[in-house]
This record gives structure tokens, sequence and C-alpha cells, in this order.
């Protein structure tokens, strides 16, 4: 019996686990709760200075790959996955909405260029139908992936923005809500 309630609850604490897993917009708010702390933190700091530096789009792609572990957990994946595609590509828009053009920015130093480059990744164009083709499950991850990319491309190109001033707040623009209040974690 013993046996069974510990097998029991180790189940029930998977479920709660897959429960805890942040949303898109949640996971996304807090990126950018955190990189407006960066900012705020090393505002008199040269870009060169900040440990670990201050761009981190790798964690906007983080919050998609979440997005996907929701979905294939949920009564329809397929449906669930593509409508978080079409959350991140709204996303997206709404980002590159408020990205000015580069030739706006001043200077020449790295980070301007940085924004170049970045600005002309987000507006890039795709190769083609990656994901056409493929068995409805596959695509529908295939997909949001991508779509993951597109928004990680954009909000990288929103940072540098961001970071030059010439960008506004995500809360400010719509596209992101507060960060979600950092509860502390139960110990074992």
């Amino acid at each position: 019996m013993k046996r069974l309630l510990s097998i029991l609850a180790i189940l029930g604490a998977a479920e709660a686990r897959a429960e805890y897993i942040p949303d898109l917009q949640t996971c996304l708010n807090a990126h950018v709760g955190r990189y407006e702390w960066l900012l705020d933190i090393h505002a008199d700091t040269p870009v060169d200075e900040i440990p670990g530096g201050i761009w981190h789009p790798g964690n906007v792609h983080y919050c998609g790959t979440l997005g996907i572990v929701r979905c294939d957990r949920s009564d329809d994946p397929v449906a669930c996955q593509i409508d978080l595609a079409e959350r991140q590509d709204r996303i997206t828009a709404a980002v590159k909405r408020d990205l000015p053009p580069p030739a706006e920015l001043e200077g020449n130093d790295w980070p301007v260029r940085l924004y170049e480059a970045a600005h002309a990744l987000a507006h890039g164009t795709s190769a083609g139908p990656d994901c056409a083709g493929q068995p409805d499950l596959f695509e529908a991850w295939c997909e949001a992936n991508a779509a993951s990319h597109r928004l990680r491309l954009s909000v990288m190109a929103w940072e540098v923005a961001r970071y030059l001033g010439a960008a506004p707040k995500a809360t400010e623009a719509g596209w992101a809500g507060p960060p979600p209040v950092l509860r502390p974690r139960v110990r074992p």
C-alpha cells in the first residue's frame, strides 16, 4: 500500500510540474521584464562591459518551445500548435511594427551595425514552405517552431533598438504585459 501511495504521489507531482509550464505570453512577459531590468541596472555601463552581455533572444525561442510542450500535453496537439504559431506570428508583427528603419539611427558603432543586421533578419523572407507535405503533427510542430524563430529574430531587433533608445517598451507597445510575480520555490 505504501508503495502504491508513493507511485501516486510521484504521478501527481509530474502533473503539477506539467501545469507549472508557463504559457507563451507569460514566458515572453518574463523575458521582457528581465531585459528591461538589465537595461535599468546597466544604464551607465558600456555594453562591452556588461557581464554576460545584455541581449539574450534565445530565451524567446525557449518560450516558443514551452508553448510546444504545452501543446504536446493538450487534448489536440495539432490544433494547439497551429494556434501557437498564429499567436507567435501576431506578436512578431506587433514587435516589428515599432522597429525604426536602420537609416533613422545615428552613429556607426557596433550596436547600430548590429541593429541593422537584426532588423534585416527580422524582416527577412522565408526560403519556402519548409514544413509542407509532412504528417499533420510534424507539420504543426514545424510551423510553431518556425514561428518561434521569427519571433526570436524580431525580439532580437527590438532588444537592440530598445538599448539604443529607438523603440518603446514592450508593455507600452502592447505586445507584452508586466512580468509575472516571482514566487519563492518550495524546497523539497
